[in-house]
């Protein structure tokens, strides 16, 4: 599966923007973090972009993922991409363990990256200027973004064996580069 087909199979199942811009900044953290590891970066982005293309029409577990990996194999999908959106639903986990750099790294910027968005939403800067300190400060605010399991914020950070500060980091410069398509570039 390609950038292209990912793309169509996404906006097949998804027009929920929000979902929409989640799936693209997943995709850049995910192509972001290809690049550090020396990965395969249109395989890890593919992977991003589809992670939860299943969500709009099945959000309840197991539903959400088990739909989705039963169409992605149908349109012919490497187990390695099926594998790595079951893998980031921790009711698969059994089954499809973090057991590889792209699950982990799926895993760990799935919430990352939506927790980051929501962030950067309520600053008059979006982005721009957003530093760790900030995030990690927000995610003490329990009443802020309350649906972000902030527990697997740190574990995605300790999965891919760097320090919280480093991973928002990381994911912060990797959405950047999408800023405008996700409405994040600084406010009128």
């Amino acid at each position: 599966m390609d950038r292209q087909q990912a793309w169509e199979l996404l906006n097949e199942y998804t027009d929920n923007p929000s979902l929409i811009k989640h799936a693209l900044a997943v995709e850049a953290a995910m192509r972001h973090y290809a690049r550090i590891y020396g990965e395969d970066e249109e395989l890890w982005a593919v992977a991003g972009l589809i992670h939860d293309f299943d969500y709009q029409r099945w959000p309840e577990p197991p539903e959400h993922t088990a739909r989705g990996a039963e169409i992605l194999r149908g349109r012919g999908a490497s187990e390695e991409i099926v594998g790595a959106m079951l893998s980031h639903a921790e009711w698969n986990q059994g089954e499809y363990p973090l057991d590889s750099k792209l699950r982990r790294t799926l895993y760990a910027v799935d919430e990352m990256t939506g927790f980051i968005i929501a962030s950067a939403l309520v600053r008059p800067t979006r982005l721009e200027g957003l530093e760790p300190k900030s995030v990690k400060k927000r995610m003490k605010d329990k009443a802020f973004a309350r649906a972000v399991d902030r527990e697997a914020l740190q574990r995605g950070a300790e999965l891919l064996g760097i320090s919280l500060d480093e991973h928002i980091a990381n994911c912060i410069a990797a959405i950047s580069g999408i800023a405008k398509e996700l409405g994040l570039d600084k406010a009128q």
